[in-house]
């Protein structure tokens, strides 16, 4: 069979045609495109004309279509449907796909055609996209002699193997550290569903007639707030919170240390005084003391509320607290202060009502659009859902795909990813997908989330949306591609909805009745708001202060023991909570360690949190779900990609530059 991957996909808006996609058409496909990319560069470099915009910046935008089509299709079964096969493929490729990123940017012949681009006639779009060419080169090591490069080359190699090796022990570590159960009775407190479900993975995992508690990324499991039985809860807290630390083949800690040291190499080989500097300098932030600086300013404020949220649990619990009694006695207050009990309210956000009469329905409301589910198209797993999307005058904006269930071969958490991004130099439309970890229910029964779960099905379809409306010439602009301090800004807006009158009426019905939420229970929820700020802003930014520390030191200062290292820097940053720990711990934050990802960024969660906040109030202040703010938002926003610098579209939607105090104000941080 020719290699469906070698020819652009003839299925509407260039989806992959998955189901005649095999293994090894993914190896040759991405060895011919990487090849073919070289080869295009070299016509580039090679070309005896005078370097123009044209004949250099436009053709190495066009340049990689093959490449680029293989390693989206191979990438989106790396991270959500891994086989045995795919990972040795993955551990195989990513060296050579940083190897490749390192001939592209350190191409001496390249970077100088660049360099002699005239970009005084030129739109603001096309002179941006050579001042970001150029920074890239510059941020890449292009001004290293021959022998910094090739020492570049030997980091970035290694660091990708490590990455890559890294998660495949992450996502491992987290299947086998389940909690396989005897009996029901255990797993009392739960609800019913649940108790099925667990049973459901228990059953496919080969251990019929038991229950298996399985876990989802960060520290805090969401089984810790129903499980009465405290020794339960306790073996479930400790085996989240060792994953990666306790020694054996699936123990990472070497990884890290290993990544942490040659990062620093990297950065002081750039010019950097250290990995954490050398990341920032790409990102909106003016410089990493500003981020420093903010994080720093939250973290007393956080712990105050954490210890006060403390106190109230200890009285309610009638014993010293442990970490694994926060979630199950946080629930237990939150349900004698406000009457809020989320176990009780799960049957009302049924995952199809959520999605469609939910996520979408906001959407049509704020954009126009429609969806139209394509069962005649496949995903790359039978859970794959898909639909088409068009704009109100009925044009077709492009495909989302969702996966929302958890299984053996996703990695864990969620996050949205694309397979074609939006290009009008390259006809393109977008192609997104949206990853959710929720527990698979029982055949023929529903699939009921707990609230957080219906805010990252909000949050994942804000990144979608930024994807959908990409509206920029270049593909190197399209969509999500802006700076990781940025990124999630549209995802937190997107999730002003969930509350939202409108749209909470329209989909938290009971699956079984069709009764709405009663107004009392959404008027207790929304009073309740405040309650666990403190354990959930401490957990945060424990997880961001132990990202800047492990990459803020130099080569020559890696610690021997990691977790003592851990503890160390928590308690110097002040958020060395003995209850809380911090989101992720070392042993498994893929978030920086599996490859570069949010390495010495994860603080951009809460820094894009502070242009969201503002942007919830430009919402309320203008009316809320309306067409017109809708229409602005994503002409102003959400359509610009990295078009133009990021902060100066949300200046020109604000009208001002963000303040602080929003976000305050939100988290209970005044």
């Amino acid at each position: 069979m020719t290699n469906p991957l070698l020819s652009p996909s003839k299925l509407p808006f260039g989806l992959p045609p998955f189901a005649d996609i095999t293994d090894a058409h993914y190896a040759e496909a991405v060895g011919a495109g990487l090849a073919e990319h070289l080869s295009e560069i070299a016509a580039i470099v090679d070309n005896p004309e005078p370097a123009t915009f044209e004949n250099t910046a436009l053709a190495m935008e066009r340049s990689g279509r093959l490449l680029e089509r293989a390693a989206a299709s191979f990438f989106t079964l790396v991270s959500a449907d891994a086989s045995d096969a795919i990972q040795d493929l993955e551990t195989e490729l990513s060296p050579r796909f940083a190897a490749h990123q390192d001939a592209v940017y350190l191409n001496r012949g390249l970077y100088e055609r660049f360099a002699a681009i005239r970009t005084d006639s030129l739109d603001a779009e096309s002179t941006r996209l050579v001042e970001e060419y150029l920074k890239e080169f510059r941020q890449s090591g292009i001004q290293l002699d021959d022998s910094g490069q090739e020492k570049l080359k030997s980091l970035n190699a290694e660091l990708s193997r490590l990455g890559t090796e890294f998660g495949q022990r992450v996502k491992e570590g987290m299947k086998s550290a389940a909690l396989l159960l005897d009996d029901a009775e255990e797993l009392a407190g739960l609800p019913a569903d649940e108790v099925a479900s667990a049973a459901e993975a228990a059953r496919v995992a080969g251990h019929e007639g038991k229950y298996l508690l399985t876990l989802i990324q960060p520290s805090n499991q969401p089984a810790l707030a129903a499980l009465e039985n405290r020794d339960v809860r306790r073996r479930l807290y400790e085996v989240s919170v060792a994953r990666g630390s306790s020694g054996g083949s699936l123990d990472v800690l070497d990884l890290v240390k290993s990544m942490v040291r040659l990062r620093a190499e990297k950065s002081a080989l750039l010019g950097f005084a250290n990995y954490a500097e050398l990341v920032v300098d790409r990102q909106t932030a003016p410089d990493f003391e500003a981020v420093r600086t903010m994080l720093n300013r939250l973290a007393p404020a956080a712990v105050r509320n954490a210890d006060a949220e403390a106190a109230a649990l200890a009285e309610s619990a009638g014993h010293p607290l442990e970490a694994w009694d926060w979630a199950y006695y946080s629930a237990k207050v939150r349900r004698e202060r406000y009457a809020v009990d989320e176990q009780a309210i799960r049957p009302y956000f049924e995952l199809d009502r959520v999605l469609v009469d939910g996520v979408f329905f906001a959407a049509t409301s704020l954009y126009g659009i429609t969806f139209h589910e394509r069962s005649d198209l496949a995903g790359y797993h039978p859970d794959v859902r898909v639909w088409e999307v068009h704009n109100e005058d009925g044009t077709a904006l492009g495909l989302f795909l969702g996966d929302y269930y958890t299984r053996e071969s996703k990695r864990g958490g969620a996050w949205m990813n694309s397979l074609v991004e939006q290009s009008a130099l390259l006809g393109t439309k977008p192609v997104v997908i949206n990853n959710l970890n929720i527990s698979k229910p029982a055949a023929g029964e529903p699939t009921l989330l707990t609230l957080d779960e219906v805010r990252t099905a909000f949050h994942e379809f804000g990144h979608a949306l930024h994807g959908l409306f990409s509206d920029v010439t270049y593909p190197r602009f399209s969509g999500t591609s802006v700076p990781r301090d940025f990124v999630e800004y549209p995802s937190q807006v997107n999730e002003m909805w969930i509350m939202w009158p409108e749209v909470l009426a329209n989909y938290a019905r009971h699956h079984a009745t069709g009764e709405l939420l009663p107004q009392e229970t959404v008027d207790r929820l929304n009073e309740s708001k405040l309650w666990g700020e403190g354990f959930a802003t401490t957990e945060y930014l424990g997880a961001a202060l132990l990202d800047l520390a492990w990459h803020v030191l130099d080569a020559g200062n890696v610690p021997q023991d990691a977790l003592e290292f851990e503890a160390k820097a928590l308690a110097a940053a002040g958020v060395a909570h003995r209850l809380i720990p911090p989101r992720y711990r070392t042993g498994y934050f893929q978030h920086i360690f599996a490859g570069d990802g949010y390495a010495a960024g994860y603080y951009s969660y809460i820094w894009s949190e502070v242009l969201d906040a503002e942007t919830v109030d430009w919402f309320t202040e203008n009316g809320g779900l309306t067409r017109a703010n809708g229409d602005r938002f994503r002409t102003e926003l959400l359509s610009r990609g990295n078009s133009k610098d990021p902060l100066d579209s949300f200046r020109t939607l604000r009208g001002r530059d963000a303040a602080l105090e929003p976000l305050l104000k939100r988290r209970g941080l005044e």
